[in-house]
């Protein structure tokens, strides 16, 4: 059991990367973007192709080159969050569009993103590096294995910098106020506009990363991302949407509960796991545990 909820808590980690990014996106353009999952796809394959070389970093299974990859796909994602939203999302906003009218346009961009995954990269599973990496034995019967703890690692550092971001710096101040009330910002100098493509760009890299790091932990496909858009947005609403911190707790809750689960059901049930922790947040509590509205 301490095994899978240690497990559980990797999972969570590579989860709450995703769901910080599409909290924040909520938060500051209000609308449920359902081309998330799919945004992680793409830095997982942009990583895949910008990776090269060989070699290892200590007991890693992979070298300098991923470290390299990461950062290359994970400015990309954020540059292809902003390009989307000044050519989709953007004019709509501008129109006055309404939520359903966003919501379908970012399932229609999740199926664009898809498809050209499809068309560059085909339908087969993809993997960073071939060979199966041994697991190291940890106090109390823990095994896990060196790229799992870089996985945890990194994604900690990550949400550490994030917290920071939004809550030592001028443009996390910025975010928060536009994020309160977008009007009383713009009338209070705020450029709304640049604050939104921020916004963008931070949860286009966090959803690029997310992504990397579920490819280390398992392997590539084209509907990695459209798989985890259910725990990501089930742990969005558990925390409260809007709420970063939420997001993680969420996060945490969901990956612990999949995995756990496994102990009772079948591993291919592990989706449903999060879909009733979705219909029971929504019912019991329908504005999260952090009390930000649904």
């Amino acid at each position: 059991m301490i095994q899978l909820v240690v497990i559980g808590m990797i999972v969570g980690s590579v989860i709450a990367l995703g769901a910080i990014g599409l909290t924040l996106v909520y938060g500051v353009v209000k609308f449920a973007n359902f081309g998330h999952g799919d945004l992680m796809t793409s830095g997982a394959y942009i990583a895949f192709f910008a990776l090269f070389g060989g070699g290892h970093i200590g007991p890693l299974s992979f070298g300098y080159g991923m470290i390299l990859a990461i950062l290359v796909a994970v400015i990309a994602v954020a540059v292809l969050a902003v390009a989307i939203d000044w050519l989709v999302y953007r004019p709509l906003r501008k129109r006055k569009a309404g939520l359903v009218i966003l919501a379908i346009s970012s399932l229609g961009m999740a199926m664009v993103v898809r498809s050209l995954v499809y068309i560059i990269w085909g339908p087969d599973q993809r993997f960073y590096v071939l060979g199966i990496q041994r697991a190291r034995e940890l106090p109390f019967g823990i095994m896990l294995k060196p790229d799992q703890m870089f996985i945890g690692g990194t994604a900690l550092v990550v949400m550490v910098f994030v917290y920071l971001l939004l809550y030592r710096t001028r443009l996390g101040k910025a975010m928060r106020a536009t994020s309160d009330n977008v009007e009383l910002a713009r009338i209070s100098g705020i450029d709304t506009e640049r604050i939104i493509s921020w916004t963008w760009a931070i949860g286009g890299a966090l959803a690029g990363l997310s992504g990397i790091l579920l490819g280390i932990q398992s392997h590539l496909m084209p509907e990695m991302g459209f798989i985890l858009l259910l725990p990501l947005f089930a742990a969005a609403i558990l925390g409260g949407v809007g709420s970063p911190q939420g997001a993680l707790v969420g996060a945490m809750i969901v990956g612990i509960s999949q995995e756990v689960s496994t102990e009772w059901i079948s591993p291919g049930y592990k989706p449903a796991v999060a879909f009733m922790l979705l219909f029971a947040i929504l019912l019991v509590r329908p504005q999260g545990l952090f009390g930000a509205k649904t």
